[in-house]
């Protein structure tokens, strides 16, 4: 069997709740972030700023191109959640 029929293999056998809930999927994350970016009412380059992720990163983040770590989805959640003690979390750093 090749490496791909067994990542497809794989795929198939992984629960579909499992699947939906993965933060690496690219298309969700995309949507999670710019969700998230709208919930704050900022720009991409001010999200950046307020919340110190590097602007191209999240550029690439919400055009798909590239998919965040299991961190990133669980800072974006608190963010979504509370954005204002977060952003004045960081203003003490």
């Amino acid at each position: 069997m090749t490496d791909r029929a067994l990542e497809q293999r794989s795929f198939e056998e992984t629960p579909a709740a499992t699947r939906a809930a993965d933060p690496f999927d690219a298309v969700a994350s995309s949507v999670l972030i710019h969700r998230v970016r709208w919930h704050t009412g900022l720009s991409q380059a001010e999200f950046a700023a307020a919340y110190q992720i590097d602007p191209d990163h999240l550029r690439d983040l919400e055009s798909g191109l590239a998919r965040p770590d299991r961190a990133l989805v669980a800072y974006l959640t608190v963010i979504d959640r509370a954005p204002a003690v977060v952003r004045a979390a960081l203003a003490t750093c």
